[in-house]
């Protein structure tokens, strides 16, 4: 006679169906995901990674404890992926399998949560989003930190059906370093507690993820500290409001606008009465965006990117509103005899995906031009590259923007950096340090021209620097030289200056 541990062992293999449910979406993300990795031309945070991953570990080591901590993993991780072949695609293929695992961890939750066609759609649905695309291309940690977050909403509801065959450990160690990641997928935590208290579980259940989140708040917490340290970094951030929750709800819809977003909207609306996944993907969608946005009330901490990994809750209620009405219906309407078999159901909900795909592919193809991203520095570089002289000058303001120059030395190199004391490897800071105002006005003496790489507010308006060496830089070219010609690459500003006839 079969045991009851085997019977077990049995029932939780996955049936071919589930196996395609997952495969198939996660398939999908990996081949969007490549279709225009190679865009060519790396934005600013970009090439930070790019720049920060090739430094030595200790190098690497020196620059977080001044800045960037809290990407600290994430550059060592790239530092071993950019060791076996340095290149734009390579920074970004991280990125593309995170997305990919990601849509299939969504594709698992909707199958365990309900059935494997409610997976198989919201896996698509996920993989077609055109917000996962834009990340799924972009060399940063934020695809990885969702695939981390989408795989210990897994494990939670593993543990959850069946607490006493699966041990808190995995949940523990995949959602620590998931947030060692990027430390703001802890807010995670709130969404998993609401889980459970919506599940009504257990004491024991309680117990067990207690120590669980727990430890994940210790092995934390150390990176917190620091962090709040630099929290500098993040001043640029404003206040956000009505518009930038606007965007988020809209930029989480498969279709950002029109039938698909209402159409979704509306589904995710009836899948809220399918109790199993409605108490894990609502929390999910919403408790760590709201939450962000609350507290950026007070000290402004929110960016989408930040939160990306909550997305994996909307196509969960999206394919659990279909799968109702999809049930509903076939309770509701008569047995016709050649009625289509049920089989087919889950290829319609494919057909819709597929439909909501092609209404949002200017949208996918726009997502995948370089002109998209902020800026461009692979097309500035080329740019003074075409025009630059020998004993030409260049100029950044603020100096941050050496990095997207740092990244493309080939162009750059043409024209002398003559602010530039000692590079940020050495320094261990992003983007080296500077000579003092009274070196770099005796090296710009004997500058005739100077290409100034800026944001397009510094030279529009008046900007006043709180660097001594910027206000330096701002005045000398506005003082001693003319514009004479200019190239724009998003926020970024390329200026040629000559200098005026000397008296």
């Amino acid at each position: 006679m079969e045991s009851e541990v085997s019977r077990r062992a049995r029932s939780r293999r996955w049936t071919r169906a589930e196996t395609a449910a997952v495969a198939v979406p996660a398939a999908l993300m990996l081949v969007l995901g490549l279709w225009g990795v190679d865009r060519g031309g790396m934005w600013g945070d970009e090439s930070v990674s790019y720049l920060v991953a090739r430094r030595t570990v200790p190098q690497i080591w020196q620059l977080l404890h001044t800045v960037d901590a809290v990407h600290g993993l994430y550059y060592l991780f790239m530092h071993l992926v950019l060791a076996v072949h340095p290149g734009e695609v390579v920074l970004r293929l991280p990125s593309v399998c995170g997305a990919a695992a990601a849509a299939g961890l969504v594709a698992a939750l909707g199958t365990r949560l309900v059935r494997p066609r409610v997976g198989l759609w919201a896996g698509l649905l996920y993989a077609v989003t055109p917000m996962t695309g834009h990340y799924a291309q972009e060399g940063r940690s934020y695809a990885l930190v969702s695939a981390g977050v989408a795989g210990a909403t897994l494990l939670l509801v593993r543990a959850l059906r069946e607490p006493r065959e699966h041990p808190w450990w995995p949940y523990a160690s995949l959602l620590a370093v998931t947030c060692l990641l990027h430390e703001l997928a802890v807010l995670v935590l709130l969404a998993h507690a609401a889980t459970l208290a919506l599940a009504r579980v257990g004491r024991r259940v309680w117990s067990g993820w207690g120590r669980a989140a727990g430890a994940v708040v210790v092995v934390l917490l150390p990176l917190a500290w620091v962090s709040e340290g630099q929290a500098g970094q993040v001043s640029w951030l404003r206040t956000p409001g009505w518009p930038q929750v606007e965007v988020l709800g809209r930029s989480f819809a498969a279709g950002p606008e029109g039938p698909v977003f209402w159409g979704c909207v509306l589904l995710a609306a009836v899948g809220l009465t399918a109790r199993r996944p409605a108490v894990v993907a609502l929390p999910l969608l919403v408790l760590p965006p709201a939450v962000l946005l609350l507290v950026s009330q007070i000290q402004p901490l929110y960016d989408d990117r930040y939160v990306l990994y909550a997305l994996a809750g909307a196509p969960l209620l999206v394919a659990a509103g279909a799968d109702r009405l999809v049930t509903v219906a076939g309770r509701l309407l008569p047995r016709v005899p050649g009625r289509p078999s049920r089989r087919l159901v889950p290829l319609g909900g494919v057909v819709a995906v597929a439909c909501v795909f092609v209404a949002s592919l200017p949208l996918q193809r726009e997502n995948r031009s370089p002109d998209h991203r902020p800026e461009n520095f692979a097309a500035v570089s080329a740019a003074v590259a075409r025009q630059a002289r020998p004993g030409d000058a260049v100029l950044f303001l603020p100096s941050f923007w050496r990095v997207g120059a740092q990244a493309y030395p080939k162009g750059f190199g043409r024209a002398r950096d003559v602010a530039l004391a000692e590079s940020g490897a050495r320094s261990g800071t992003l983007s080296g340090l500077e000579a003092p105002p009274g070196e770099l006005r005796r090296r710009l003496a004997s500058v005739d021209r100077v290409w100034v790489v800026a944001p397009g507010y510094v030279l529009k308006r008046r900007w006043v620097p709180s660097d001594p060496v910027d206000r330096l830089k701002l005045d000398a070219v506005e003082e001693h030289f003319t514009h004479v010609e200019g190239f724009a690459s998003g926020r970024i500003t390329l200026g040629l200056y000559v200098r005026r006839p000397r008296l």
